[in-house]
């Protein structure tokens, strides 16, 4: 099995609407697959330019604890998304951004770390995406800002080994993960 990097966004439940929609900002700007109207737990509707199973068939997640989507995001380019880019092919957009996908998304609405808490997943899909979220100060700072513009308690790097994660970024009111 390769490597599966990525980063963990935690925030209160009452945010996750607008993280999505912060996220959903980072997509690219033209898609060719329908959009995905997701249906949040409390009932609030949101439409997404992503899937869910690689499907766009409308998404209820009023009964259950997690929402899976498939992501392309885009990231500004430093080194590290340069080489990546050029060795797959991928010319910046016009606005300077490198589509990179898939990245998986999944939604916890009880985190793992704090059931009080949401959790935004994102992973890379290979391991050379993996090594790519490891290498990169602008796909880092993306998550970090992300973080900060959504009201998230903290924003984590996880090396998928079951370890917590190195702390990117934290709320100044942060008081998140509780102690042990």
């Amino acid at each position: 099995m390769g490597l599966t990097y990525g980063y963990d966004v935690h925030l209160r439940p009452r945010n996750v609407a607008g993280a999505l929609a912060a996220v959903a900002e980072l997509a690219p700007p033209s898609r060719d697959v329908p959009p995905l109207d997701v249906t949040l737990p409390g009932g609030e509707r949101i439409t997404l330019p992503f899937t869910s199973g690689f499907r766009s068939e409308p998404v209820n997640c009023s009964s259950v604890d997690t929402l899976d989507l498939d992501t392309s995001l885009m990231f500004p380019v430093d080194d590290a998304v340069r080489a990546y880019a050029e060795s797959y092919g991928l010319p910046p957009e016009e606005n300077g951004r490198v589509r990179i996908g898939y990245v998986y998304l999944t939604v916890r609405f009880r985190s793992f770390l704090d059931p009080r808490y949401a959790s935004l997943e994102f992973w890379a899909a290979t391991s050379g995406m993996s090594r790519l979220f490891e290498r990169s100060a602008s796909i880092r700072k993306t998550f970090t800002d992300l973080a900060a513009a959504v009201g998230a308690e903290c924003c984590q790097f996880d090396v998928g080994d079951g370890s917590p994660g190195e702390v990117c970024w934290v709320s100044g009111e942060a008081g998140f993960p509780p102690p042990p």
